[in-house]
């Protein structure tokens, strides 16, 4: 995977874990448990994904 792509990649999941964390905010001000719950969930999973893709395209540019 070339260095602009795996920019934009990591660009992309930030953006998402950004928008997914603000609206789990959003709705737990709101008192809306079930969506902030989702949106928290989602967040977490985002997160995730986006730490093993760094790890994983970090690891592979070392060899």
């Amino acid at each position: 995977m070339n260095n602009q792509l795996l920019r934009f990649s990591r660009f992309g999941l930030r953006a998402l874990a950004i928008t997914a964390s603000t609206l789990a905010l959003i709705d737990l001000i709101k008192q809306q448990w079930i969506p902030a719950t989702a949106c928290s969930v989602a967040w977490a999973l985002i997160v995730w994904v986006e730490r093993d893709f760094i790890k994983r395209f970090s690891d592979s540019a070392e060899l």
